[in-house]
């Protein structure tokens, strides 16, 4: 096997820049803390391995060879490179920094979202925040996504999951609606209403639960609709009665444009959860993230209970 053919040995390398740098085997020994027979012999397999003498030892000192020197000028370059990137990579992990990728559903990034980032933004500069709003699953590994909100039962067991809270959706109309309207008491009297519906939900019937009853209701007017914003938009201006997280409609129901009915009633609770792909070390922007919007977004969903 010829010299570029053999394998680079960093131990050896590192061992002959430390007897250069303290000027004989015994104090390299010394600063190594390996016996003095171990550094020679290292030193012996790298010149081997170099096909070049670096060291030329005498009874009373070293004298390192015009070879040896220019190898040695290298090879500290080399190691110092390496000892910076390694004090980079140290303070990546103690600084938060670099692009952060982040996907949610669009209602609930929507609505969630724009408050975390406004805090994040201030706390973190150097972060660079990218967000994915879709109603899509997302692919972690392919699209290169660091973090995500997602809602539901998680099937991927693959993710690492923190739990936000929980949301459920309940009927809200307009004061302007039910004006035309006698008192809706239960949800079967919902049959014979306008009613405006999530597609991602059922564009079929209804299913609402109130303690341990549940009811399903069949629509005969309806309007299925694929965006939260158009829904509210349309319950607000008195189209209907439509079911909407309660998330996404708080300052809506502050400010009278929307009153919940039937306020027992509701669909089943989904889970909220932070979730990212299993690796050894969290980054720091992403427990960062974290630890800002689980503030943030716990206290809202706590105000969601409408």
């Amino acid at each position: 096997m010829n010299n570029l053919g053999q394998v680079m040995n960093l131990n050896e390398i590192s061992i002959f820049v430390k007897i250069v740098q303290s000027g004989s085997f015994i104090s390299a020994a010394k600063l190594l803390d390996m016996p003095k027979s171990t550094v020679s012999s290292r030193l012996s397999s790298l010149e081997k391995r170099l096909g070049v003498t670096l060291i030329r030892r005498t009874t009373r000192k070293l004298h390192v060879t015009d070879a040896g020197q220019a190898y040695y000028d290298k090879c500290l370059l080399a190691i110092s490179q390496i000892m910076l990137a390694e004090e980079q990579m140290s303070e990546s992990q103690t600084k938060p920094s670099g692009l952060l990728r982040i996907t949610a559903p669009v209602e609930l990034g929507g609505a969630l979202l724009p408050l975390v980032i406004e805090e994040f933004n201030k706390k973190y500069p150097e972060v660079i925040l990218e967000i994915l709003l879709t109603g899509k699953a997302v692919d972690f590994v392919t699209e290169n996504i660091d973090l995500g909100i997602r809602t539901g039962v998680l099937k991927d067991s693959s993710l690492i999951a923190k739990k936000l809270g929980t949301i459920y959706f309940a009927p809200f109309a307009s004061p302007k609606y039910l004006k035309k309207f006698k008192e809706i008491k239960h949800p079967r009297d919902l049959e014979n209403h306008d009613l405006i519906t999530f597609s991602s939900i059922s564009i079929d019937q209804w299913e609402l639960t109130a303690a341990r009853e549940k009811q399903k209701i069949k629509f005969k007017n309806k309007m299925a609709i694929n965006d939260l914003n158009l829904i509210k938009s349309l319950t607000i201006s008195g189209m209907g009665i439509s079911l909407i997280p309660t998330f996404h409609c708080v300052n809506e129901v502050k400010a009278g444009k929307l009153v919940r009915i039937l306020s027992n009633w509701r669909t089943e609770l989904r889970p909220v959860h932070f979730v990212y792909p299993s690796q050894k070390f969290v980054t720091p922007k992403i427990k960062v993230f974290i630890e800002i919007a689980s503030e943030i977004i716990k206290k809202r969903l706590d105000l969601s209970e409408l």
